[in-house]
Formats: C-alpha cells, structure tokens, sequence
C-alpha cells in the first residue's frame, strides 16, 4: 500500500485511539502536556519489535521527566494476524510491562496519515504537533551494545534544546505494517 504521509516540519494527525489501558488516547491531549512526543508504530509479533522492546522502555524511562512520552500504535490488520489482536496486544503490554501507552489503529488511517510502513518506525512531534524526526530508533536492531548512532535519542535532545533535528529521517527497517486488503 503507498502511503505519503506526513512530511518532516508537517502536522503530524490528530488521533482519538483506544488503548490498552481502556482510556481512550487523543494526541491533542499529550500536546498539551508533552514537549515531545515520539510515536511508534509497532506490534506484538514483529522480531524487530521484540528486539527494540527494551530500549524504548529504557528511552521513556529516561526521558518522562523531561515531559516526553512514547506512544506505541499498533495499526496491523488482527483479522490476517490475530497475534495484533486488541485483547493480545492488552497481554503483551502486561507481559512486557511497557511503561508507555499502547494504543489501537484499527480502521489504520492513522498509520496511513503519518505514512508509517515498519514496525516498528518512530515519528516523534514537537509540542505543536509537528513533526521532527521519522524511521529508526538506532543504528543496531540485533545487538544493543553495539548501538553506534541512537537516533531517537539524539532527536529528542535535539529538539528538547531548540536545535534543529539532524537527521530528520533515515530508513526504518522491520517488518511491514499488515494493510487491510
């Protein structure tokens, strides 16, 4: 499926999203409180996922208090993979302890308006809603310790002292967002 998406400096989509937690999730609501917000389109059964896991927890653990927040979506189709299932996904944030939302994209406008393609694939916004930074979170899916350039990291420093973000995009890799057919 080709999507445009949003581009870098565009105005990312206003959502209103079920989560996880049964709240729903309305993005206007994290601007209001968010300096940054780095939204993150993934899943429960991508490898890529399960390998970044750690390392999102580890990123909004170490920037809540600087008022960010990370805001998984999961926008794949549950009927062609039932692993993605609203109930499944409530399992694997338990099991996972995620200590950011997870939030469900079922009609997949969503991810189609930001243009997302991967899981998982960061989009972060600034506090007007813009966005900054989109693709990977690192240079390293398969080892942590190897990590040459975080990504995410580095834009969200960039963007929390003003600076313009460099790079604004790379090339995420993982696995494809399961498109309805």
């Amino acid at each position: 499926m080709e999507t445009t998406g949003t581009p870098i400096n565009g105005y990312a989509p206003d959502f209103e999203l079920p989560g996880v937690d049964e709240d729903v999730h309305h993005l206007a609501r994290y601007l209001e409180k968010y300096r940054a917000i780095g939204v993150i389109f993934m899943c429960n059964h991508c490898p890529y996922v399960k390998l970044y896991l750690n390392r999102l927890k580890e990123i909004q653990a170490e920037f809540q208090d600087r008022d960010v927040t990370l805001i998984g979506i999961n926008a794949n189709d549950a009927n062609q993979h039932p692993d993605d299932s609203f109930e499944n996904m409530k399992i694997f944030a338990a099991n996972n302890q995620l200590n950011f939302p997870y939030i469900r994209d079922v009609a997949q406008d969503v991810a189609e308006s930001f243009g997302a393609s991967k899981t998982p694939e960061v989009f972060l916004l600034d506090q007007d809603g813009k966005l900054r930074y989109k693709g990977l979170i690192d240079d390293n899916a398969d080892d942590s310790g190897a990590v040459q350039v975080s990504y995410l990291r580095s834009a969200i420093d960039q963007l929390l002292n003003s600076q313009s973000v460099e790079p604004s995009t790379t090339e995420a890799i993982g696995c494809s967002v399961k498109w309805r057919e």
